[in-house]
């Protein structure tokens, strides 16, 4: 079996069976791996809605055909589950080791049932799968956990004291990487389950191994030719998108009630590389090496992405650097969520503003931000509420039009009102406000392209159309930076070229080709290997009869499934919406020339009505039968 092991672990925690679950190869091939194919193992598993902190939710770790290839920014994997935060699925996506090592132990995957009666830990080893009491780890943080875990040559993936006390956004952490999103490590901790280790001498076969080794080198060549992925996220790693998101009135400040902040160039990826880098560091395979490493504490630790900046700096008026970063190692050590938390901790200091909860939390004060994250981890004191994440803190004390969230999941540092797709995309991501599962449309409005973020013109089209390529890229095993090599170059080195300027003008127009062959991907029979490397990379791996058509197909069939999925936990068609905040204009200060302008608000319904249409749901967001039909899945 080319690119795969062939082989799924089931671990049932609560009588300690472990036996093997069975994968057709036609679902390979429709599924291919990580989210996509964990998508469709708890479609078949669930029947009815699950709770998610209930001994009847499962956890599925998944890796991908490209997973152990040595294509490049290959060493992800995918942890799936019903989410404690949102109630619905949720996919998080992880680099690190663990998912590598997983496959030489002989797994494509865990799927983990049940909930232990004592605090275990799981031990795979050359195929050999063993429940561990892992009651010398419990109480311990990752770092410290991974280390008692042993060697250093085995995947370690470990949840923190947050998962432990059921923080509903939790994560789990591999090596300084996160799977951080929607509480998967909240899920860990209710199953009373601290981690997993896995290592093996097992290999993985290809069915074209020298052809897959020359596109190989041609695409690590393309990565480091760009100017995005060689250029721009290894100088500056995420941390570089600040300046521009200021500049372009994207940037998250004081709870999403501005786009811009005064003091960004304290919190910028110029001044993090400046004042604080120590060295680049990047997951296994990746020729990127956008991590950044610097120092807390005395040591050398993970630095904070965009995210974090955004979410811990302009959200909450923070313009201390070294606090930014201490945050970020302490939610690591932990195991939390920082776009969660950031978040929640924005809602609160705006109720306290507004005299709506009385926490002594303020915007810009942060003196005492290190010790209110220990007291949401250990749920002590206003930390207990906090641990529940944004719209059950709006439920309890007021202010849902400002509570910033999309269906439980706190939106990420990008400011919609000036990036009409991404606040689309926002609206109808199925893990809830996720910029990367919502399409991540900001690239083309102005942090890759510069296509206006004001018209709303083609965004439903474009919008499905990345959500779509970016769930078959992660189901493929790439990380998601791979696809900013597909944005031609010279549209952004030369953004006031007036034939480029011409061409951002008129992307928009092409929303309706877009969404004909969105709805036709037949005609896209064929591979470009230097555009779009990820489908013949997958086809040289597993001998798939991939083309470019076919891997779109991919994705869609997943975010149609995983549409299904959330409609059986509940979800309904008025949940694909934005805060009400996001919905009106906003007053901001324009950079450029320092006058007060009008921003456009979100013009969600004009462009969601478009979306239902293109992706062939009904009126009310649900999937039509012919649409299923067309996909091969069922209601």
């Amino acid at each position: 079996m080319y690119g795969y092991t062939g082989r799924i672990a089931r671990v049932n925690l609560s009588n300690g069976l472990i036996d093997n679950y069975i994968i057709s190869d036609s679902d390979r091939e429709l599924f291919l791996g990580g989210k996509t194919l964990a998508a469709k193992i708890i479609f078949d598993e669930f029947k009815t809605r699950v709770e998610a902190l209930s001994e009847e939710n499962i956890i599925i770790i998944s890796t991908c055909p490209l997973t152990g290839s040595a294509s490049p920014c290959s060493s992800r994997f995918n942890i799936s589950t019903i989410s404690p935060l949102t109630g619905l699925l949720v996919s998080s996506n992880c680099g690190g080791s663990f998912g590598l090592n997983l496959k030489r132990a002989g797994y494509d995957a865990l799927i983990i049932s049940g909930k232990s009666s004592e605090h275990v830990y799981i031990d795979i080893l050359d195929g050999e799968v063993i429940i561990k009491n892992a009651d010398h780890l419990w109480g311990k943080n990752t770092g410290e956990t991974q280390e008692l875990l042993g060697e250093k040559n085995r995947g370690k993936l470990v949840i923190g004291i947050a998962g432990e006390n059921l923080v509903r956004y939790a994560a789990v952490i591999s090596e300084e990487r996160a799977g951080g999103r929607g509480g998967v490590g909240a899920v860990f901790g209710y199953k009373n389950l601290k981690g997993i280790i896995a290592s093996g001498k097992k290999s993985i076969e290809m069915f074209d191994a020298e052809s897959f080794k020359k596109h190989n080198l041609n695409w690590i060549k393309q990565l480091k030719s760009h100017k995005l992925t060689g250029e721009q996220l290894p100088k500056l790693g995420t941390a570089g998108l600040v300046s521009m998101m200021q500049y372009r009135n994207l940037l998250a400040t004081k709870n999403y009630s501005s786009g811009s902040y005064d003091n960004f160039e304290k919190i910028n990826g110029e001044t993090l590389r400046q004042d604080y880098l120590v060295k680049n560091k990047g997951c296994i395979t990746c020729p990127i090496q956008c991590g950044r490493v610097v120092k807390a504490y005395g040591k050398t630790v993970k630095g904070p992405e965009l995210e974090t900046l955004g979410l811990f700096g302009s959200n909450l008026l923070n313009d201390d650097m070294q606090s930014i970063i201490n945050v970020n190692h302490l939610c690591d050590e932990y195991g939390m969520d920082t776009i969660t938390l950031g978040s929640t901790i924005g809602q609160a200091m705006e109720l306290n503003e507004k005299g709506m909860w009385n926490n002594g939390l303020e915007f810009g004060k942060v003196s005492e931000l290190e010790e209110l994250i220990r007291m949401v981890a250990t749920r002590e004191g206003i930390g207990n509420e906090l641990a529940e994440g944004t719209k059950r803190l709006s439920e309890k004390y007021g202010g849902t039009e400002f509570a910033m969230h999309v269906k439980g999941m706190e939106i990420s540092a990008y400011e919609p009102r000036a990036a009409q797709g991404m606040g689309l995309g926002y609206a109808t991501a199925n893990r809830g406000g996720c910029h990367l599962n919502g399409g991540y449309l900001v690239v083309l409005e102005g942090l890759g392209l510069n296509v206006s973020g004001k018209t709303t013109t083609g965004k439903a089209a474009f919008s499905i159309f990345f959500q779509d390529m970016m769930e078959a890229v992660s189901s493929g095993g790439s990380c998601l930076f791979t696809t900013y090599a597909i944005l031609p170059n010279v549209m952004i080195e030369n953004p006031n070229n007036l034939i480029v300027r011409f061409v951002n003008k008129v992307i928009p127009y092409f929303g309706g080709i877009v969404a004909f062959v969105h709805n036709n991907t037949w005609l896209m029979d064929f591979n470009i290997k230097n555009l779009l490397p990820h489908p013949y990379s997958i086809k040289l791996v597993t001998g798939h009869k991939i083309n470019i058509g076919k891997f779109v197909t991919i994705g869609e069939r997943g975010y149609n499934l995983e549409r299904l999925i959330n409609l059986r936990q509940g979800l309904k068609g008025s949940d694909d919406t934005l805060p009400k905040r996001l919905l009106k204009e906003l007053q901001r200060k324009d950079d450029r020339d320092s006058k007060v302008n009008k921003a456009n608000f979100v013009s969600l319904d004009k462009m969601l009505k478009k979306y239902y249409k293109i992706r062939g749901w009904d009126s009310n967001g649900i999937p039509t039968k012919k649409r299923l039909k067309k996909l091969g899945l069922k209601m």
